[in-house]
């Protein structure tokens, strides 16, 4: 894992996972110094990673007081839990939803939980929190927001992409990509983690991008791309692509067995 600054106040916990024939997948967690500092979600659920080691090295786990879970799907909640030992003080962020679909793993202590439903804002001593809903996600119970302070937008998986390098997943900007390569990989995983945005109506859809147009944040902050500086319209410009994009299709039986055995001694390469 990589960490570094964006913004004035604000870390990036930076990890990635390589998915074969995609590319290399950013999973980001953040922190947010504010006078009531907050973590946005806490990394992979894999045992190799220690999440709460890496947030050490940013912030004293005793001082965090909120943390912002955008949703309860494995790649956020990794470190939840330990961070709860570690930071008595803090209380999870969640909605309804969220606090309920994390009782299918271990539930989350109902004393330590802060409902926030999207149009919420939570006020963490210098600044407050704007909860919204993501125009793009892969679960219901996905709140992202905006800082006032910061004009940073912590928007969740909406505007994710694959990148071709685990040094750019962890280390480096969406800036790097050339724009036609970025706008094809976060195309690809619209089409992968919400794809029913081919079954929704395309206008309806694409007004609900306004709203995110109107708080033109200066930074975008997604769980699964590198951060976005001084780039909304462009990545908005993405996203009103998504309805009208071709749908993703994963390989089938016979492509993983071609994929296995190419890792067999002497297996000749899977077609890409």
């Amino acid at each position: 894992m990589d960490t570094h600054k964006v913004g004035s106040d604000t870390t990036v916990l930076a990890d990635s996972l390589e998915v074969p024939g995609i590319g290399h997948m950013p999973v980001n967690a953040y922190v947010v110094t504010a006078a009531e500092p907050v973590v946005v979600d806490t990394g992979l659920s894999v045992e190799d990673r220690d999440f709460l080691a890496v947030l050490g090295g940013v912030i004293d786990p005793e001082d965090v007081r909120w943390i912002w879970l955008t949703h309860p799907d494995r790649d956020h909640t990794g470190g939840i839990f330990a961070l709860l030992e570690a930071a008595p003080h803090a209380r999870v962020v969640t909605t309804f939803l969220g606090a309920g679909e994390m009782t299918t793993e271990r539930a989350l202590p109902m004393d330590r939980v802060y409902f926030l439903n999207p149009g919420q804002s939570l006020d963490v001593g210098d600044r407050a929190l704007h909860a919204f809903r993501p125009p793009l996600f892969d679960n219901p119970a996905t709140v992202g927001f905006y800082d006032d302070r910061t004009r940073i937008c912590f928007s969740s998986d909406c505007f994710g992409g694959p990148m071709p390098t685990a040094e750019i997943a962890e280390s480096g900007h969406a800036s790097d990509l050339k724009p036609e390569d970025l706008r094809a990989a976060q195309l690809l995983w619209a089409t992968i983690d919400s794809p029913w945005v081919h079954l929704v109506d395309a206008e309806k859809y694409r007004a609900g991008l306004e709203p995110l147009r109107e708080m033109d944040p200066e930074i975008v902050l997604c769980t699964h791309l590198p951060p976005a500086v001084r780039m909304t319209d462009r990545l908005l410009g993405t996203l009103a692509m998504a309805p009208d994009s071709d749908p993703f299709v994963g390989p089938d039986q016979a492509a993983l067995e071609a994929l296995l055995r190419s890792f067999e001694p002497g297996g000749a390469p899977a077609a890409a």
